[in-house]
């Protein structure tokens, strides 16, 4: 292996979880040359569905793995996206057009599928392009690979003779998962079916490894033939196809769910009979809903990408990925403000780092790897985060970005130089607003209790001028230790007043951000407009 550039106590302090993914990795790779030349990483894409936030985060933690170890040893590297399109499908998914194209060609394998969209020459074919699409759209560098063009074009022929001729030990790895009565039909292949061409259904009779061949029935036509498992007349089932595609690749490293471990577990015994050693592998969690349910595409208790991608920017969705990738997630709308927070807090805070360690272990290292490469992050550094935002656009309550723009322009100038940042931060503030805090807004009159100590504090604010958002804050605190209130409930009866909700950002900050003399004329007219609002008894 190339030696570093890195100074091994600076690779000692390496710490983030893609560090300690590329250590493993280097370590494995000291008595093991890659196959193919490169260091192989390789994910896994189903094309019988669009892709997916899941497909997202899994090629965007093997790149994050990726940079890292290329960082740290200085190998080459190559990514393969890999389309198992030879895959069958069994029913006609229910988010698709034309279902009556595609219903009698049930069990056939997906590339042999019509295109229900009318756009390419087959189902697969129409999920592979929107899948590059996807890839493309977001920067990732890979090499895409298919599942017929391996088997059809003898790529995989080589791995096919092995199963075939080593058969029974294959078998013996899987058997023991199977309940009783599949264990006697179960075969790591899967002919085609020359008469109907189904690849679900049929069923392995005899081997001839002496031929390279196999007799197999059709349990949907009832056609009985013989056909080579080389050039595309099979295709292996799923835990034998990962480990048919680890021996003739030599695939280096490859992460899967938590719901795969065992396979990963049998395909690593498999690979090994083949007669080579399996990727590292890493699992990762799975995402889940709200209530900590598992997320489901029929429930629809989940995320899409797009629908992240309105309300917060791609880096506070990458973030989300990146962090903690061992625990389960719970992915939902409410996430995403702390998320956008949590970026911008790293993306301020990056170019203040030391150089080394401190750097290599920030999130913004690998949320924009490209950017630091070229000397072209980003700038970031103020204190307007989402959460002020999202309070200026409530009690603004605007749609138009213009006037958001000039609340910011007016008490920080200094937010014009962020002003890549801060456009998309603000489109994404007047969509989360419209969506989530508008139909919830509720303002209240404090109660008697914090009286006294909102009308201290807009007593002072009456003299304060332009007063810093620490004079504000301080000032704040003083109201309410004065009344002798709990200050936690105080602060949410200002917001509550002022902003219609329990939360909101510090408060210095956002008076400030709206002006001392905004914010007493928006008290002073809620308090009015509550005060002459009919009481629940007045009411007819």
């Amino acid at each position: 292996m190339n030696s570093t550039s890195l100074d091994q106590a600076v690779i000692q302090q390496l710490k983030q979880w893609p560090w300690r993914e590329a250590k493993a990795l280097q370590k494995t790779l000291r008595s093991r040359k890659p196959k193919s030349g490169k260091v192989l990483f390789e994910t896994g894409f189903g094309p019988s569905g669009l892709p997916h936030i899941g497909t997202f985060a899994e090629v965007a933690r093997t790149t994050w793995v990726r940079r890292a170890f290329e960082l740290l040893t200085g190998e080459e590297t190559e990514l393969y996206a890999f389309s198992d399109n030879m895959d069958g499908l069994r029913k006609v998914p229910s988010n698709l057009p034309n279902a009556h194209l595609i219903e009698p060609h049930l069990n056939k394998p997906l590339c042999r599928i019509p295109d229900p969209f009318g756009t390419h020459a087959s189902f697969s074919g129409h999920m592979n392009a929107k899948l590059q699409e996807f890839l493309d759209h977001f920067g990732f560098d890979y090499t895409f690979k298919a599942s017929d063009a391996m088997y059809t074009g003898g790529v995989f022929n080589e791995g096919l003779v092995r199963i075939l001729e080593r058969y029974d030990a294959v078998r013996d790895v899987i058997l023991p998962t199977l309940s009783e009565e599949k264990r006697d039909a179960w075969s790591p292949f899967f002919p085609i079916c020359t008469a109907c061409g189904r690849v679900n259904g049929t069923e392995v009779v005899a081997t001839f490894p002496e031929r390279g061949s196999l007799a197999y029935r059709c349990t949907t036509c009832g056609h009985e033939g013989e056909v080579p498992v080389t050039d595309g007349h099979v295709k292996v089932g799923w835990k034998v196809d990962w480990a048919l595609r680890w021996f003739t690749f030599g695939v280096n490293y490859e992460m899967y769910g938590k719901d795969l471990i065992d396979s990963y577990t049998l395909s690593s015994k498999i690979c090994r009979i083949m007669g080579e050693e399996p990727p590292l592998g890493m699992f990762y969690e799975l995402f889940l809903g709200k209530d900590g349910e598992k997320i489901s595409k029929t429930k629809g208790n989940g995320l899409t990408i797009d629908e992240w991608l309105q309300y917060g920017p791609l880096r506070s969705l990458t973030l989300f990925i990146f962090k903690r990738p061992d625990q389960a997630s719970r992915l939902f709308f409410e996430v995403i403000p702390q998320h956008v927070d949590e970026y911008l807090m790293h993306l301020g805070q990056y170019p203040e780092l030391p150089e080394g360690a401190r750097q290599l272990n920030s999130p913004i290292w690998f949320l924009h790897h490209q950017d630091v490469k070229a000397g072209a992050l980003p700038s970031f550094s103020g204190d307007l985060n989402f959460a002020t935002l999202l309070n200026l656009v409530t009690v603004l309550n605007t749609d138009d970005p213009d006037i958001v723009w000039e609340y910011i322009l007016r008490y920080r100038p200094e937010a014009e130089q962020d002003r890549q940042v801060m456009d998309e931060l603000v489109a994404r503030a007047l969509a989360y607003y419209r969506t989530f805090i508008l139909p919830t807004k509720v303002h209240t009159l404090p109660s008697e209790e914090f009286r006294p100590a909102v009308d201290a504090l807009l007593t002072w604010l009456e003299g304060a001028g332009e007063a810093s958002a620490e004079a504000i804050q301080t000032a704040a605190y003083a109201a309410g230790n004065e009344a002798g209130v709990n200050l936690r409930e105080f602060f949410k009866a200002m917001y509550r007043l002022l902003l219609g909700q329990e939360q909101g950002p510090r408060l210095g900050t956002f008076i400030q951000l709206y002006g001392v003399q905004a914010t007493l004329d928006l008290a002073r007219q809620k308090i009015a407009e509550l005060e002459a609002a009919p009481t629940p008894e007045e009411q007819p």
